[in-house]
């Protein structure tokens, strides 16, 4: 399960500071090079348990940066989530 960060970031730290399980990471430590934030997949739990919607996408200033990626097999996902590729919150 997990949630993805688009490049429309503009690293300014909102979903870090939110994110429960500390699965995001800035730009520094982006394991794909990338000049914005990250989303760790093994470590992101959507907020099941924590928030509705996921906080990361709500704490996010610019509007559809946060995604739902796929859910993986086995994974405990969020029961509203949406398709793989859209936002998480509009």
């Amino acid at each position: 399960m997990a949630v993805y960060i688009n490049d429309t970031c503009i690293n300014c730290g909102a979903c870090i500071d939110e994110c429960p399980v500390e699965a995001n990471v800035d730009e520094d430590d982006n394991p794909t090079d990338e000049d914005i934030y990250h989303v760790y997949a093994d470590k992101c739990v959507e907020c099941v348990g924590y928030f509705d919607p996921p906080a990361c996408a709500e704490a996010c200033p610019t509007e559809g940066c946060i995604g739902w990626s796929d859910c993986a097999d086995g994974a405990t996902c969020m029961e509203n989530r949406g398709e793989a590729g859209e936002p998480v919150i509009e």
